[in-house]
């Protein structure tokens, strides 16, 4: 964590001391005083709730102080208070301070698709020659992203930072904070069309981290994706191209599947090439690997520095683990989130894995816009062309998935729906036989994770 004096942080944030002594030290940041470390600043962010409401819970959790743009109940004499116009401004004040002051290399990573992993994998690879701080878990908004910069320590020499958006502006906003060396974007798909509209304009918000970079920075790009060679065309810094295709500076060939295992594949890293053994089940996965190769490259580290990294990589929670249960039943728990690039991946990848039959269960995908009930019926036509035995779907956007899978032949009795994640977890394991593959995704808004713990509670893992 950044290790700051009282009186610091109300210079570098424009505020005013209204009580605490000047040279009480922070070593915690938060928004959430539910998650307060003791001696650490809450900053009382107004948002969908007024975080000056919770000042109280943050002291009795131990915080030292709090950074408020209103008056609030006084939380006892010791309790430090720095006055600000906004909370939220203070909080991206600071943390771009912070960084300011170090000698870190910020790789920005953005997309519709394989953000997480790809910041996952980047961090993995680079952790072989660096001290690397990452953003936790999904933190890639303005508070998220902030929240990870007040984490940097003087040790750290690189920060691999996720920069999500639902609207144009968001990744300006970030690249303000924390301007990138170098700028991933691993792809450009439907998402986020409720807000955005049409593809145009996700892409014009995601070549916003390119317009933020820094002078002299780096972009690492998918090489198979027509709307990021597109908006890329004309930026003038250093690209490095990654995907399937041959014109690829990292790239992929001969792509083996090895079943629940994952792929083989030979690695093209720009002039070598290695033979590797990866264990994940979805070629999304294979991207998210070769946008982590592609920063390694741009930091110029040789194969063989980062070869261990690769085959030490592992799946992560809710994203393509695979659960082996009782009566023989594998679960694949996609849980985290989906959207219609995202879906399909999986639907292709895993229906190739041997399984006496295949079950998606498949929760809505959100934010779609109007086009959502296209992409779901897209998406039931898929799973039955794909070769799903069975098809559930979960939340109100099922009845036209259910009617793609039907009208591309999928017999009804095979098609489950529920209104809720709570109602098909009640229901799942009357559907099951032994020896079923079956795959869970969804939105995280449908909660599909409780489908998967319902059955890991009832089947236990083997």
């Amino acid at each position: 964590m950044a290790e700051l004096r009282l009186d610091q942080i109300a210079d570098k944030t424009g505020g005013t001391i209204l009580q605490g002594s000047p040279s009480l030290v922070v070593r915690d940041f938060n928004i959430d005083s539910r998650r307060m470390e003791p001696g650490g600043l809450f900053f009382a962010i107004v948002a969908q709730r007024d975080g000056h409401e919770y000042v109280h819970a943050a002291a009795e959790k131990g915080a030292a102080g709090a950074v408020i743009s209103k008056p609030v109940p006084s939380a006892g004499k010791d309790f430090a208070l720095i006055l600000v116009p906004d909370t939220l401004k203070a909080l991206q004040t600071l943390a771009k301070s912070v960084l300011a002051e170090r000698t870190v290399k910020v790789i920005g990573i953005t997309g519709s698709v394989g953000k997480t992993m790809t910041k996952e994998f980047t961090a993995a690879l680079l952790s072989r020659k660096f001290h690397v701080l990452k953003s936790e878990g999904n933190y890639n908004n303005h508070l998220g992203l902030a929240l990870s910069l007040l984490r940097i320590e003087p040790r750290h020499e690189a920060a691999v930072l996720e920069m999500g958006m639902s609207a144009l502006g968001e990744i300006r906003t970030l690249t303000k904070i924390a301007p990138p060396d170098v700028a991933v974007i691993t792809n450009i798909s439907p998402v986020h069309l409720e807000f955005l509209k049409t593809m145009e304009n996700i892409a014009a918000a995601k070549r916003e981290i390119l317009d933020g970079t820094k002078e002299n920075g780096q972009a690492v790009l998918n090489g198979d994706d027509p709307f990021v060679e597109k908006i890329a065309q004309d930026w003038k810094g250093r690209k490095i191209y990654f995907g399937f295709s041959r014109g690829c500076d990292i790239r992929v060939e001969n792509i083996q599947k090895l079943g629940y295992d994952g792929f083989k594949f030979d690695l093209i890293y720009e002039k070598e090439k290695r033979r590797i053994r990866f264990p994940f089940l979805s070629e999304v996965y294979i991207y998210s690997l070769l946008a982590a190769l592609g920063v390694a490259r741009s930091f110029s580290l040789p194969l063989e520095k980062i070869e261990g990294a690769i085959q030490s990589l592992r799946p992560y929670a809710q994203r393509g683990i695979l659960l082996r249960l009782r009566k023989n039943i594998i679960v694949i728990d996609d849980s985290y989130n989906s959207n219609p690039r995202a879906l399909e991946a999986a639907l292709r990848s895993f229906s190739t894995l041997p399984a006496r039959r295949k079950v998606a269960v498949l929760g809505d995908m959100l934010e779609l816009g109007d086009a959502a009930a296209h992409f779901h019926e897209e998406a039931g036509e898929q799973a039955k062309r794909m070769g799903w035995d069975i098809l559930v779907t979960v939340g109100p956007l099922g009845r036209p998935m259910a009617e793609g899978a039907r009208l591309a032949g999928m017999s009804p009795d095979r098609i489950f729906s529920f209104a809720t994640s709570d109602e098909a977890a009640d229901h799942i394991l009357s559907l099951l036989r032994e020896g079923d593959l079956v795959l869970v995704k969804g939105s995280r808004g449908v909660r599909t994770e409780t489908i998967v713990e319902k059955m890991k509670d009832t089947l236990k893992e083997t």
